[in-house]
């Protein structure tokens, strides 16, 4: 079967999609099987900061200069590679208090009123 260049980039299309709905799926899951309200809320505030943390890490390393690298040429896996380390330093830096930026605390102060 021979698929076009069009066929292809749609069917790119769909998995990327399919991806961010099963990662969004899961990470609802995670927040609604840690138990009460509250501790929904405080799981819900570490997940916000871990995506927070993770977002600024992408972004932070946009603006460094590769030229001249020691990894020599970028390949086609790196930015994947790259975006699950930062997932992964995001959730890990959020979840522990001693690294925490301390988002999901005050996020959790302020919304832990309107939770029964």
């Amino acid at each position: 079967m021979d698929f076009s260049t069009p066929t292809l980039d749609l069917i790119k299309n769909d998995l990327k999609n399919a991806q961010v709905v099963n990662s969004d799926q899961v990470l609802y899951n995670r927040i609604k099987e840690s138990g009460d309200s509250k501790a929904q809320l405080m799981k819900a505030a570490q997940e916000f900061e871990a995506i927070f943390v993770t977002k600024m890490l992408t972004e932070m390393d946009k603006t460094v200069d590769r030229e001249n690298g020691i990894f020599g040429e970028k390949t086609q896996y790196e930015d994947t590679f790259k975006s699950i380390i930062y997932q992964q330093i995001g959730h890990d830096i959020a979840s522990n208090p001693r690294s925490s930026i301390g988002m999901a605390t005050q996020i959790y102060k302020q919304m832990e009123k309107y939770t029964k």
